[in-house]
């Protein structure tokens, strides 16, 4: 049944032009240099720290790190995170 469904997702991103995180549920992180992210369609937040933030998403885990973090706004699907960030990983669980 998930093969089916990816293939639906597919179908209507490419015929109707919706955008690919709303049809497939994926993340969308909008990042301002190294100071802010802002990260919607995540499924809550596994660990924080003044280093490090971890996202739990669909398909795995989104890390954010670097120093000075501080959450400035935080709802069940969005978050924004301030702060030097110095990477953004994607990891499989």
């Amino acid at each position: 049944m998930g093969k089916l469904r990816q293939q639906v997702s597919k179908w209507m991103m490419q015929n109707l032009e919706l955008p690919a995180d709303a049809v497939m549920d994926l993340p969308r992180i909008t990042m301002i240099g190294q100071l802010h992210i802002y990260i919607e369609n995540h499924r809550g937040v596994k660990a924080f720290s003044n280093e490090q933030l971890k996202l739990k998403l669909k398909q795995g885990t989104l890390v954010i790190s670097g120093r000075e973090f501080v959450i400035k706004t935080i709802l069940p699907e969005e978050i924004l995170l301030e702060g030097t960030i110095s990477s953004v990983d994607f990891e499989n669980d």
